[in-house]
C-alpha cells in the first residue's frame, strides 16, 4: 500500500488562496487564523508582519483580502517555515506570492540580532500574532512540531509584544488572538508601548463563556482600554457560522478597531 501523504493543500477564503500544511501533526490553521487576519484593515500600501506565522495562513488571508498589502511571515520552526515557502510556491497562490516573504526567525530576539533577522525597527504598519496558548502546566503533546506552536514559554507576551512595539511604525497597530486567561499578561506587556487596547471576547454561542479574545492596540497611543461587544460564532443549534462570522472567516469582511480608536494611518 502507498503511504499517505505527509502534507495537504487546503483552500481558504473559498479558494482565493491555498495552504500547504502537515497532515496529522503540527499546527493546522483554522478559524483562529482567519479571525486574526480580519483585524487588519486599511487603504493604500501597508506592510504587515505575521509573528509565529506557521505555514502562513493569517498573513496570506490578509494579502488575499487587501490588494496593496505586503506580508512578512516570521516563523521559528524550520519545518513550518518550509511549509510556508511551499505555500508561496503553489500555482494557486501566484497572485499573492510576490507580496509575501518568509523569514525563519525567533520573534523574541532583541536589538541588532532582531534587526538582522528581518524584524527591523519602525518598519511595519500592522503586526499580527497568534502566539502559543498552552500553559506550562497543561499536558504536553507528544507531537514535537505541534508543541513548538502550542507551548507557551514564560514571559511569552512580554517578549512578543516587545518585538511588536519595536518593529511597528509610530501609530501602527498590533493585533492578536489568545485565550481569555491571557488578558492580564497582555495588558501588562502593552505597558507604555501601546495604548487604546481593545478586547473582544469570542463565544461559541450566546450564554457560553468566551473561549478566545481578540485584542488590538496602537503603538504610542494614550487611549484607554475598551471592552468591545462579544463576537458570537454560532446560533443555538448546529455548527454553522453566523453570517457576520462567516464573512470574517471567508475574507468578505474585516473586523477593524472601533472608528473612534482607529489609527489615523490605517
Amino acid at each position: 500500500m502507498n503511504a499517505p501523504p505527509l502534507k495537504t493543500v487546503d483552500a481558504f477564503h473559498r479558494g482565493r488562496f491555498h495552504l500547504v500544511q502537515p497532515r496529522g501533526r503540527g499546527h493546522r490553521a483554522g478559524m483562529d487564523a482567519m479571525l486574526l487576519a480580519s483585524m487588519v484593515d486599511g487603504t493604500g500600501p501597508l506592510k504587515v508582519a505575521d509573528l509565529g506565522a506557521g505555514a502562513g495562513a493569517a498573513g496570506l488571508a490578509v494579502a488575499a483580502r487587501l490588494a496593496d498589502v505586503t506580508v512578512s511571515l516570521f516563523e521559528i520552526s524550520p519545518e513550518m517555515a518550509d511549509y510556508a515557502r511551499q505555500t508561496l510556491a503553489l500555482a494557486e497562490n501566484a497572485g499573492l506570492a510576490a507580496r509575501a516573504c518568509v523569514y525563519e526567525a525567533d520573534v523574541t530576539l532583541k536589538g541588532a540580532h532582531r534587526n538582522a533577522a528581518g524584524l527591523t525597527d519602525d518598519t511595519f504598519d500592522h503586526v499580527i500574532m497568534n502566539p502559543p496558548f498552552n500553559a506550562a502546566a497543561d499536558r504536553r503533546t507528544p507531537d514535537a512540531l505541534k508543541g513548538v506552536a502550542h507551548a507557551m514559554a514564560e514571559g511569552l507576551f512580554e517578549n512578543w509584544i516587545r518585538t511588536a512595539g519595536a518593529i511597528l511604525k509610530p501609530g501602527g497597530q498590533m493585533s492578536l488572538i489568545a485565550r481569555p486567561e491571557s488578558i492580564g499578561a497582555i495588558i501588562a506587556a502593552c505597558g507604555n508601548r501601546f495604548g487604546g487596547l481593545e478586547i473582544t471576547p469570542v463565544h461559541a454561542r450566546e450564554g457560553e463563556d468566551a473561549f478566545r479574545i481578540l485584542a488590538s492596540a496602537v503603538k504610542g497611543s494614550r487611549a484607554r482600554l475598551a471592552l468591545r461587544a462579544p463576537l458570537v460564532m454560532h446560533g443555538p443549534d448546529g455548527h454553522a457560522f453566523l453570517p457576520r462570522v462567516d464573512d470574517l472567516n471567508n475574507g468578505r469582511a474585516s473586523y477593524p478597531r472601533s472608528a473612534a480608536a482607529r489609527p489615523a494611518n490605517l
